[in-house]
């Protein structure tokens, strides 16, 4: 399974299908940490829902990269749970990658800073613990929306495209705060909004927000494999 991976991972960035989601993270970031400085708690706690998009993109070409005949003969030689596991790993490993440079992009800029002098406002080493956390969660839901919208599964390449454009739009319209169904969404604004605070978010919030995307991540990664069964 480890060598399946490595082989999906190479034949992602040598194919050259790692160029056009590498611009568009810098293109974001850039834009995002380049206003001025801002608490690092809801920097990245901002960083992390404008990414989330990106990584279910990312997660869909890794996954569409190979053929679907050569993908067939994984799934012969190593099984079916191996095959596609092999892909979720290559997806999780490159959304980890992006999500360390998104925690570095604001040091050239200076865009992160800690509290004023008094203020109960996450410090800035907690405000990095905390986007860390942030983006973890956004890494583990990227992935889950972009394996739902691999070729695998939808089979063309519209209706992928719908899945990616719907779950992106809906985690946030889904996501604000007076939303009448945020739990059909993985929690990104609710993140959002609990780093965005005046104090830091409580430790059961947190661990609110954490066990929300697994359960999400769960459910769909369930249907995922369920759909993928069927269709492969």
């Amino acid at each position: 399974m480890i060598a399946l991976t490595r082989m999906r991972l190479a034949g992602f960035l040598r194919g050259g299908r790692a160029t056009a989601p590498l611009i568009t993270v810098l293109a974001v970031l850039s834009v995002l940490h380049g206003g001025g400085p801002a608490p690092a708690a809801a920097a990245y706690g901002y960083s992390a829902v404008w990414l989330f998009p990106i990584l279910a993109w990312l997660t869909k070409l890794v996954l569409d990269t190979e053929p679907d005949a050569q993908r067939r003969l994984a799934r012969l030689a190593v099984g079916p749970v191996r095959e596609a596991t092999a892909g979720l790993l290559a997806a999780t490993v490159l959304a980890i990658g992006v999500c360390v440079l998104a925690m570095l992009a604001p040091l050239p800029f200076q865009a992160i800073t800690g509290p004023e002098p008094g203020s109960p406002a996450p410090s800035l080493p907690e405000g990095v613990l905390l986007g860390i956390l942030a983006h973890l969660l956004a890494a583990a839901a990227g992935v889950a929306l972009g394996a739902l919208a691999g070729r695998a599964v939808t089979r063309r390449v519209l209706p992928g495209v719908a899945v990616l454009a719907t779950g992106s739009i809906l985690a946030v319209v889904l996501g604000l705060s007076d939303s009448i169904a945020p739990w059909l969404v993985p929690p990104m604004m609710a993140t959002a909004r609990a780093l965005s605070g005046r104090t830091a978010p409580a430790a059961v919030d947190l661990a609110v927000l954490v066990a929300w995307t697994a359960l999400w991540c769960t459910v769909v990664l369930a249907l995922y494999a369920r759909l993928r069964r069927d269709r492969s």
